[in-house]
This record gives structure tokens, sequence and C-alpha cells, in this order.
């Protein structure tokens, strides 16, 4: 069964998170991407069909969504929080964690840091390393003509920081048709873009010089969790090649690169992606 949003104290946080599926199913947590205005409602709706197998759970950060903004907005506290949201859900059980761009960063240093805690890591458009910025600007300069009111100068400050929340939002809009391969529906875009619950202090406390530089290449062999990575061979903002990176660093991992798919990956193919996570845990 579904549910409405839902709230639970971690760490001092109001963390806001919906689930599906039985209690007594292995534990499926989803990490949403976005940093200072990702939520959980687009992962949640995506797999909400392995509900029928899993326990889902999709929650919002700290500083994200409908959670409370409870400093201090930094990698690890956040991967604090998804071990204790792990431990309030499924006590000393394994959880499978999922996660996507941003959330990708999470469960690779979740992972690497709580080896006890996972038994599956799904990886969905994602990178190990800051590294991945240099070449997503590579990226933008070619499909510039897809988004005419975009700028790399933009997206340097989607790597960096911005101004205020309104200058935040003018360049998401901005941005917001290189996220997908198929037709762009700008009113759908101007809609998500107006009613999108974002902080630009949350995003630029999480771009900090000692959040920014992140880099978990040197720690991929460490990590024993049996490794899913997903990524859409159009994703412009973390390239295939970075899928690539993990995919030889992690032992054993598995890589599906999926034709003509983009950043969401999940969304624009599910089916596909619904059916690979499938026969993987299987």
């Amino acid at each position: 069964m579904s549910s409405p949003v839902q709230f639970v104290k971690i760490n001092r946080a109001d963390l806001a998170y919906r689930q599906a599926g039985s209690s007594s199913n292995p534990l499926f947590i989803t990490l949403h991407g976005g940093r200072g205005f990702g939520s959980h409602d687009s992962d949640f709706q995506a797999y909400l069909p392995l509900s029928d197998e899993y326990h889902l759970v999709s929650f919002d950060f700290r500083g994200h969504g409908q959670s409370s903004f409870t400093p201090p907005y930094t990698f690890a506290q956040i991967v604090d929080d998804i071990e204790a949201l792990r431990a309030h859900f499924a006590g000393d059980q394994k959880a499978i964690i999922c996660g996507g761009s941003f959330g990708g960063y999470l469960a690779q240093q979740y992972a690497i840091t709580y080896p006890n805690g996972i038994s599956h890591l799904i990886l969905r458009g994602t990178a190990p390393s800051h590294e991945h910025e240099v070449e997503a600007i590579e990226v933008l300069q070619q499909r510039l003509h897809r988004a005419p009111l975009a700028s790399v100068n933009m997206l340097k400050k989607v790597f960096g920081a911005f101004k205020d929340d309104d200058e935040m939002r003018l360049v998401m809009f901005a941005i917001g048709p290189l996220y997908s391969e198929g037709e762009y529906d700008p009113d759908k875009g101007l809609e998500a873009g107006r009613s999108k619950r974002l902080s630009a202090q949350v995003h630029n406390e999480l771009y900090s010089e000692g959040e920014k530089y992140f880099d978990y290449r040197p720690k991929l062999k460490d990590i024993t969790a049996r490794t899913l990575i997903i990524v859409g061979d159009k994703d412009w903002i973390c390239p295939p090649s970075q899928s690539y990176v993990i995919h030889e660093g992690i032992s054993g991992s598995e890589l599906l690169v999926v034709p003509n798919a983009n950043h969401s990956v999940h969304q624009e193919k599910n089916a596909e992606v619904i059916i690979s996570i499938r026969q993987f845990l299987a």
C-alpha cells in the first residue's frame, strides 16, 4: 500500500518520506538528486512498481523538499541520516540503497562508510568525483541549442553558488530542457519550476569547498555491496564515461547503458529500468 507523506525525527531533523509495500519485505531506500532543489517525489513514482516485492521508502534529505531546514548540510550528515533511517525501518537488516545524481554520490559514500548496512547498491546517472563537472560543461556547449535561455555561466552557478533563491529558480528553469531526450513541455517545466521548493543556502553549503571536491575513486574498490550502475547514453550532466569509471572501480559490478535516455533514465525508460533492477536483485 502507498502512503501519504509522513515525517520521522532523524538526528534532530524532521524528514519527510513516503513508503509503499510490506514492511516485512527487504527495505529499498531511494536517494534523490538535486543539491538544494531535489525531493523524493519523482523517485518514489519511478520505483513504485518494485513495492510488490520490496518495502520502498523515499525521503527528502534535510533542507530539501518537505523536510525541515536543520543544519548542518553536509554529505557526511546526510549519510548518517540514511543510516539512522535504515535502522529505523529495518533494525539490524541490511537495505538496498538506490541513488541517482547527487543521491548517487551519497549512495557511494554510504556504501563506503556503512558497509554492514547495505546489501545492494543501485546507482543511476551519477559520478564518482567532482571531475564530472568539466565534462558536463563540454556537453552543455554542444547542446546549448536545446536550451536557448541557458549559458555556461549558469551551469557554473549550478556547480558553485547562487546569489539567492530567485536566481536559482530561474537557472533551473533555463536548463530544464537538457534533462530528458523526449519532447520538452515548457508549460510543465514552468509549473515545475514555480512549485519546486528550493534553497540557495542549502545548495551553496553542499557546494562549499569542503563538500564540492568529493572523490570516491580511490575507495570504490572497498565497496562490497553487489552493485548495479544504470545510465542513459545521452546523460549530459553525469555522462556515461563517469559510470564506466564506477564500473571499473567496483569489483563485480554490473553496468547498464540505456539507449536514447538522458539523466532521468529511470523515468524516461521506466519499464526497462525496473526490469533490470528486478533481475539484478533476484
